[in-house]
């Protein structure tokens, strides 16, 4: 099975991400990850990336496109896998709908992950972390038992991410809106588009996902 999640930042695709790969036995692969494995590797496409970095220049949508292709062949894909970050435009789905087709597989879902913006906004600003263990928590939606003390180790002492402020996250929105969502028309043509509420609660949107994956 191989799987899209869509969602601005925020909107919990990592989370959804690691609950496939538990219980459906997926790979999350992000492009990130891919590209600096690639790159360390020494792979044909990890050189030419080096090479474009090297120079100053963005990794074109071919390079990325074959480091993808090479990385589906690996054994932990053969249950499928679920892309995170890729593609961001029309151009880059259909590139990665004629690679697909070359390996033999192609997209069985794309699901997009509706969020409200202000709740969005409010969602990631107001969260942070234990240093010391990282569990997560929120300003008003999850605090520790006791105020300042982490539930998981104790530790009195928290962190929180630099771009996981009011503005930031909206600038971001701003981006994926402009950038990304256009994609969604595309996948809508093929019939592969569902969505879920993204902002319900966890187990819920999961439950959604596996019921778009089911149908």
């Amino acid at each position: 099975m191989i799987i899209i999640l869509f969602g601005p930042p925020g909107a919990g695709k990592g989370t959804q991400a690691q609950l496939l790969e538990k219980n459906r036995g997926l790979v999350q692969l992000s492009t990130g990850d891919m590209l600096r494995a690639a790159v360390a590797a020494e792979t044909h496409y990890g050189k030419k990336a080096k090479d474009k970095m090297d120079a100053g220049q963005l990794v074109s949508d071919d390079i990325v496109i074959g480091i993808i292709a090479d990385r589906i062949k690996a054994d932990d894909c053969k249950n499928g896998f679920i892309l995170d970050g890729f593609p961001r435009n029309v151009a880059q789905a259909q590139a990665l709908d004629v690679m697909l087709a070359e390996e033999g597989v192609k997209l069985d879902a794309v699901v997009q992950m509706e969020v409200d913006d202000a709740a969005l906004v409010d969602r990631v600003s107001g969260r942070y972390t234990c240093a010391k263990c990282n569990e997560g928590y929120h300003d008003t939606n999850l605090k520790p038992a006791v105020e300042g003390v982490c539930d998981n180790c104790g530790s009195t002492e928290f962190k929180r991410r630099d771009d996981d402020n009011a503005e930031t996250v909206a600038k971001r929105l701003d981006e994926y809106y402009a950038q990304t969502a256009p994609v969604l028309p595309y996948y809508a043509e093929q019939g592969i588009l569902q969505q879920v509420d993204g902002m319900a609660a966890v187990n819920e949107v999961a439950a959604q996902i596996d019921a778009v994956l089911a149908a």
